[in-house]
């Protein structure tokens, strides 16, 4: 029997069809970057050319990657691979998968931030945040903690690759933490218990329940931060939260209750809330 030759074009247009029957909402990108991943092509070459004849091998594996993202593991944990603030980050089953909305608590804690300041990351995860701080303002001393040995890890194989000096410490919350810091971000568990059931599967079965559950409210890692980081932020040190699109104004109130001020609540490119952030004054 003659053998079945294939295009690139061919085979990309065979994966998004097998992700669309599947369910994958966007399964013409994810077949791209899977065929990129693959193969190792680019976009100018397949456009260039894209009736060149794949290689048997290399289809097999790209046809194997597919039927893995059918099965609705996530792209980045075929990849090993999540871009966040355009440095490329490594990511597996451990730590949540860094989102684009998450950017929006790194841009606006950049605009705090100078030289030599102390910054702390509270369930740090990959360690996208701290890293990528360190990475856009030089000479910053970072500090990333999180209950998970494994996250950190992973957060330890990030600053690694992308050469920066952070030191990550085991805690839960400042549990193990001392000092002050001119700034503490955190983008912690936010999701109320009873919701994290009805979230789409690649989130439910294969993020890490722990990064997830905010507890009954979604709002038990904001009171502990809350209550407890007036202990460690220097005065006129800032606290900055990433948070879920309806809990704008209960994290504010909470933080103004504590005594905060130049409470902020700002959206993300969306239109929703995403991050509120306020000064500790000394008091």
């Amino acid at each position: 029997m003659k053998k079945r030759t294939l295009t690139f074009q061919q085979i990309y247009r065979e994966g998004t069809s097998m992700l669309k029957e599947a369910g994958i909402r966007e399964a013409a990108l994810d077949a791209w970057y899977l065929l990129e991943f693959a193969t190792g092509i680019s976009k100018a070459s397949y456009y260039g050319d894209p009736d060149k004849e794949i290689k048997e091998e290399e289809a097999a594996r790209y046809l194997g990657y597919i039927e893995i993202r059918k099965s609705r593991i996530p792209l980045q944990h075929i990849t090993k691979e999540q871009a966040f603030m355009g440095y490329p980050f490594y990511v597996d089953e451990h730590v949540l998968i860094p989102r684009q909305d998450t950017e929006t608590l790194v841009e606006e804690a950049l605009k705090v931030l100078k030289p030599g300041m102390q910054v702390l990351d509270l369930c740090t995860g990959s360690g996208c945040i701290l890293i990528s701080l360190m990475k856009m303002c030089k000479g910053l001393y970072g500090t990333g903690s999180d209950i998970s040995e494994d996250a950190l890890e992973v957060a330890r194989k990030n600053a690694c690759r992308l050469e920066v000096n952070a030191a990550f410490i085991r805690s839960s919350l400042f549990e193990h933490i001392s000092g002050r810091y001119d700034l503490i971000v955190s983008n912690p568990p936010y999701i109320p218990t009873s919701v994290i059931e009805g979230l789409q599967e690649e989130v439910r079965l294969y993020d890490p329940f722990i990064a997830l559950d905010g507890k009954e409210d979604g709002l038990y890692f904001y009171r502990e931060i809350i209550k407890a980081g007036i202990r460690y932020l220097r005065p006129e040190g800032y606290l900055m939260f990433e948070i879920g699109y309806d809990q704008g104004n209960e994290v504010a109130c909470l933080m103004e209750k504590q005594g905060y001020r130049n409470i902020l609540v700002k959206k993300d490119l969306a239109g929703l809330d995403r991050v509120v952030s306020g000064m500790y004054n000394g008091e």
